[in-house]
């Protein structure tokens, strides 16, 4: 896939192609949402933007997208080290920029469409429930999981048993963050979206959609490849 957002690209099929190209035309105040049935360089001309600046930051956006995981059996080779340096670069960081970039979307979704769409005050609710949980867990992850997964490799854990059933703790709080996204699911309609749906409601099941995906990609690479090497 090639970098195709040029000049005459609609701001609104940038952001329905890419929603988290979003942040970017936030952060430069051009209306993605109501006012997104514009070309990008019109876009630049109203907020007296720098046209190759801007697609400069789309295309970071872009790239990010693309270096994606395409292929997660090439971990199995992996030593966990490797393994865990990628899960906090390519997973934590990011899933911890995404709580960050798309909570006061969901909440503004919420006020605004909340009396006609009463689930949306549901999905703000499991949203934060989720964004509170997936961040201490990655933080218990960095501090105290992954050190002992560490010395569980290189033998120089002073308690195996200790290390071992901490792991089964933390896989048990995967299972949990994966409850909250099949709420989110189920109470969404599996992110169908009304017929009333302005941009910004897009955007949020968009994101919030993709999010579920980068968590069980997450979830696949501890779960499935990294915890089996330590427990039976």
């Amino acid at each position: 896939m090639t970098f195709t957002i040029t000049e005459n690209s609609l701001v609104k099929d940038i952001v329905n192609e890419l929603p988290k190209t979003s942040d970017v035309f936030k952060k430069n105040r051009i209306d993605f949402c109501c006012g997104g049935n514009i070309l990008l360089s019109q876009a630049v001309v109203q907020n007296g933007l720098n046209m190759d600046s801007l697609l400069g930051e789309l295309k970071v956006v872009f790239e990010k997208y693309e270096n994606a995981e395409k292929d997660v059996e090439v971990w199995t080779e992996s030593d966990s080290n490797t393994i865990i340096d990628h899960v906090i670069s390519n997973y934590h960081r990011v899933s911890e920029e995404e709580l960050k970039m798309l909570s006061p979307y969901v909440t503004k979704v919420s006020r605004v469409h909340g009396n006609n769409h009463p689930e949306l005050l549901k999905v703000n609710e499991l949203f934060y429930e989720f964004k509170k949980e997936l961040i201490e867990h990655m933080e218990k992850e960095e501090a105290i999981l992954f050190p002992l997964i560490k010395q569980l490799a290189d033998g120089t854990v002073e308690n195996r048993e200790e290390a071992i059933n901490m792991i089964v703790e933390l896989e048990k709080e995967h299972d949990h963050a994966g409850e909250i996204l099949r709420q989110i699911r189920e109470v969404t309609s599996d992110f169908e979206l009304p017929l009333d749906a302005c941009g910004t409601y897009r955007l949020v099941y968009a994101r919030l959609e993709a999010l579920e995906g980068l968590t069980f990609m997450h979830v696949h690479l501890e779960n499935n490849i990294l915890f089996p090497r330590y427990i039976a």
